[in-house]
């Protein structure tokens, strides 16, 4: 089992277990020296989380995941093209690998739906949401898109009747 570190859509349980079967939860942790923000440009255009390197920390939940799971994730992830994978020595000392974007832009925002799996994630695990406050998300002129039905439903799975009550 390799533990790998969410941050983003990643957190809510069921959207990574689509896409790692294997994943299992740790616990929280904590990425010193980072912060999240919404500056690295989608495949379609929009917003996602990455991390920044800095003086705040970002929190995040750290999961167990089989090797034979870590392709399809790299791959969901765009590993090598959108997003680089780091090793991170984390608070407590623990390693663990997560990604941060190769190239950030400014003046982007994410999908609500994107938005709505973070939301959800943190809710699921206790994180809080208050630095999410100042992000405005913008609704998706795309219903069909792939990533939005993913999306939708992840957080069926994660028991929201409706999507945009997890925003």
């Amino acid at each position: 089992m390799i533990p790998y570190l969410a941050y983003g859509s990643n957190l809510l349980t069921s959207r990574l277990a689509a896409r790692c079967p294997s994943a299992r939860v740790i616990g929280h942790a904590e990425i010193p020296g980072h912060s999240l923000d919404f500056s690295k440009r989608g495949r379609d255009g929009s917003a996602k989380a990455t991390i920044t390197q800095g003086d705040a920390s970002t929190r995040g939940v750290l999961f167990e995941i089989e090797e034979n799971d870590i392709p399809a994730l790299d791959a969901a992830e765009g590993a090598g093209l959108h997003y680089e994978k780091i090793a991170l020595v984390l608070e407590d000392g623990a390693r663990a690998f997560t990604y941060r974007a190769l190239q950030r832009r400014d003046g982007i925002a994410p999908f609500e739906w994107y938005l709505a799996l973070i939301r959800a994630g943190r809710r699921e695990h206790g994180l809080g949401l208050d630095d999410l406050a100042p992000v405005v998300p913008i609704p998706d002129p795309e219903p069909d898109r792939p990533g939005f039905i993913a999306a939708r439903e992840a957080l069926e799975r994660a028991g929201y009747r409706d999507w945009r009550s997890a925003l």
